[in-house]
């Protein structure tokens, strides 16, 4: 698959509801960066047939064929910097992930308690596909494996709790630029968000950069708890390669 080497790709490789919004606000705000929402959205929904909330606008909004997708992020760009923010989830066992050993991989982590008590509150039907923990921990070997390197790992509660610091340990990481920018952006819509922002966004709509940290209580019920345990392998596996 042709590859242009001028622009610095930036995968971000993370579950629902882990900060991944707010991460996509804070790399596009980087100057020279132009970011991307979910490309293989449409293609997930196509390919499984699940009904996720404005189900008809995203096959709609995007190409629902995974390769036309991933030859569109790997041809050529005009921005220094492309950021992408990739779901696990909608990474299909078809898919080919050597289409992305040319990019600066990274994976954005988050306890699994965390992720299902948040995706609860915005949809009912929560599985292991759904929230992608395991799937992430698979596509982190499969990149360790087909590029000889280990692939940078944060986590959102660091971020959270030290925005500044983690993100400037982060660009290191990646080999790139810190940029002060980073730290904050416009309130509302932005022209990279998907066209299920108006479902999912809401919250990270109002902000305009990282919100001072508030430890929150976690409850779930025996199925999620039970959900959550499951999770905790792949979780703790990533955890113990992060910056």
């Amino acid at each position: 698959m042709p590859e242009s080497t001028e622009t610095i790709r930036l995968s971000m490789w993370s579950g629902p509801r882990n900060i991944s919004t707010a991460m996509m606000r804070a790399f596009a705000s980087r100057p020279g960066c132009r970011a991307v929402d979910e490309p293989f959205y449409a293609y997930y929904l196509a390919k499984t047939g699940l009904k996720h909330p404005m189900y008809e606008e995203v096959i709609a909004s995007q190409p629902t064929d995974w390769q036309v997708v991933a030859a569109n992020l790997n041809g050529p760009h005009s921005a220094q910097e492309l950021y992408i923010k990739q779901m696990t989830h909608h990474m299909l066992e078809e898919v080919d992930l050597g289409a992305f050993r040319h990019h600066r991989n990274c994976f954005l982590i988050r306890d699994p308690r965390r992720v299902i008590a948040s995706y609860a509150v915005k949809w009912d039907r929560i599985t292991t596909d759904d929230i992608g923990i395991r799937r992430q921990l698979e596509i982190f070997e499969a990149l360790q494996r087909l590029t000889g390197e280990t692939p940078v790992v944060v986590e959102a509660e660091d971020i959270l709790k030290n925005p500044e610091d983690m993100l400037r340990k982060l660009c290191a990481a990646l080999d790139i630029n810190w940029q002060p920018e980073m730290l904050s952006w416009p309130a509302g819509r932005r022209p990279e968000d998907g066209v299920w922002a108006t479902h999912w966004y809401a919250s990270v709509e109002a902000t305009t950069g990282f919100a001072p940290y508030e430890e929150k209580e976690i409850t779930l019920n025996d199925d999620l708890e039970q959900l959550a345990a499951e999770q905790q392998p792949s979780y703790d596996a990533l955890r113990a390669y992060k910056i």
